[in-house]
């Protein structure tokens, strides 16, 4: 039986519950919204010619950014953050790391073909599962800082907003100007992520939980 503190601390179940409905919306709606689409509209029309393709040192650091979400990167995120998880002896939170990555990648690539939205004519590209990937991450981050730093439901909640945030501005960016993603594709990635986070959090706590 593994022990130790739960893989999502009391304190931060209503903001990460909140955080998890607001974002399955999200994702659900942008999903409907440009299903079968292969063209920009809405708010990508506004928001793609500000951030569409970058050059030089912006194109370096773009690159950097995606490599997190690729498959060798992501093993390094994931062992970096395991690791740390473990140094603070919080090893469920250390298994919600790997298991919501999991079913995050699984997700979101099941989800591309169902929505059918294209990129480029003929790439899968709704939601980033690149995105996604790092939100997972950034959230599940901000659950050991919130229990390690014993931070109350205001501490809480502006952890989990400000890492998701980041996460997702930082690798929704790259996605977007390296023309891998329309910005809509990021959105509906951030809120798959932050979907997954409470109810893998809440089956693995269930799950390890002394008998």
């Amino acid at each position: 039986m593994i022990t130790g503190p739960p893989a999502v601390p009391p304190r931060a179940r209503i903001p990460l519950w909140t955080l998890g409905v607001f974002g399955f919306v999200v994702a659900l709606v942008l999903g409907l919204r440009y299903a079968g689409t292969s063209h920009t509209a809405g708010l990508d029309a506004l928001v793609l010619p500000v951030v569409d393709r970058v050059e030089g040192p912006l194109w370096y650091l773009a690159t950097a950014i995606d490599f997190a979400g690729e498959p060798v990167g992501a093993v390094v995120v994931i062992a970096l953050f395991g690791w740390l998880c473990l140094r603070h002896r919080r090893s469920r939170t250390a298994i919600l790391m790997l298991a919501a990555s999991a079913v995050t990648v699984a997700l979101t690539s099941g989800l591309k073909p169902l929505t059918g939205r294209l990129i480029h004519g003929e790439f899968l590209s709704y939601p980033s599962g690149h995105t996604a990937f790092a939100v997972t991450v950034a959230t599940v981050v901000a659950l050991l800082v919130i229990d390690v730093r014993g931070l109350g439901t205001g501490g809480s909640v502006a952890v989990l907003v400000g890492l998701d945030a980041f996460a997702g501005l930082a690798m929704g960016w790259a996605e977007v100007a390296l023309g891998a993603h329309y910005p809509t594709d990021t959105f509906g990635g951030f809120g798959v992520a932050v979907a997954v986070v409470p109810v893998v959090g809440w089956v693995v706590d269930r799950l390890m939980r002394p008998a």
